[in-house]
């Protein structure tokens, strides 16, 4: 099978090693999906979830910012989370995501709006993924 190397680390724990037939993930600059042979680059992460296939299946995962290098032999994936929706903390997820929408009403500056998008979109990726599983 035409397959690479795909290793998906965190600031916490190394996520996932695998060998992968597609890995499909958000950049900043839209969706991306890299198969073996894809031309070597770095992508910006944004926030989503990301879509490992392998020869066992699809396998669908939240990850949060970082970014991406595709090599010709491997792909590295650095996120500042990643996790599997059977670990996403749904009560956790709902709280952030009330305080977000709360925050949205209040006046902030530009940057602590920003800041306050992010957090939303982390929210709602999570409960999105976790109502998948």
């Amino acid at each position: 099978m035409n397959t690479f190397k795909l290793e998906i680390i965190t600031p916490a724990r190394e996520f996932l090693e695998t060998d992968a037939v597609s890995l499909t993930f958000n950049s900043t600059d839209g969706e991306i999906t890299v198969l073996k042979g894809h031309i070597p680059m770095v992508a910006s992460l944004g926030i989503g979830e990301l879509r490992i296939k392998d020869e066992s299946g699809v396998k669908v995962a939240f990850h949060s910012e970082g970014f991406v290098e595709v090599r010709p032999d491997e792909v590295l994936v650095f996120s500042q989370a990643c996790e599997w929706p059977d670990e996403i903390d749904v009560s956790r997820a709902e709280s952030a995501k009330e305080r977000a929408l709360e925050k949205l009403r209040q006046k902030q500056s530009i940057l602590e709006n920003r800041h306050t998008q992010i957090s939303l979109t982390r929210a709602m990726v999570r409960l999105k993924l976790s109502s998948k599983k």
